[in-house]
C-alpha cells in the first residue's frame, strides 16, 4: 500500500550531525504511523523511535534521547531523523518503517531499503 524510501546516510566524524529523510508514496501517509530502526553487522535489528500519525506523540529509545529527533511533515509525505552528538556505537543501516496500528515500538508492516550511517571516531 506504501512504499518508502530513504535518504541522506553517509560518513560523520563523532559529535557530528546528519539528516535522513524518508519519501513514503501514495496519498495516504496522514493514516500511518512511522518510525525509525536500524541494524549493525553482525546484530538484529533494532528500535530507535516512533511518530503518531499527526506527530503529536513519540517515542524514543533511550540511546538516542536527548541527541535524536523524529519529525514528519504529512502534507510532503516525508519523514525525518535529525541526528546530533553522533557516536561511533551509532553507525548501522537505518531503516524507515510505517504500520496502520503502530503502538510504540510495534505494529510496522512497511519497510524502506535502508541508508548506511557511519561515524567515524
Amino acid at each position: 500500500q506504501v512504499q518508502l524510501a530513504e535518504s541522506g546516510g553517509g560518513l560523520v566524524q563523532a559529535g557530528g550531525s546528519l539528516r535522513l529523510s524518508c519519501a513514503a508514496s501514495g496519498r495516504t501517509f496522514s493514516r500511518y504511523g512511522m518510525g525509525w530502526f536500524r541494524q549493525a553487522p553482525g546484530k538484529e535489528r533494532e528500535f530507535v523511535v516512533s511518530i503518531s500519525r499527526s506527530g503529536g506523540t513519540t517515542y524514543y529509545a533511550d540511546s538516542v534521547k536527548g541527541r535524536f529527533t523524529i519529525s514528519r511533515d504529512n502534507a510532503k509525505n516525508t519523514l525525518y531523523l535529525q541526528m546530533n552528538s553522533l557516536k561511533p556505537e551509532d553507525t548501522a543501516v537505518y531503516y524507515c518503517a510505517a504500520g496502520e496500528k503502530v503502538t510504540m515500538t510495534r505494529g510496522f508492516d512497511y519497510w524502506g531499503q535502508g541508508t548506511q550511517v557511519t561515524v567515524s571516531s
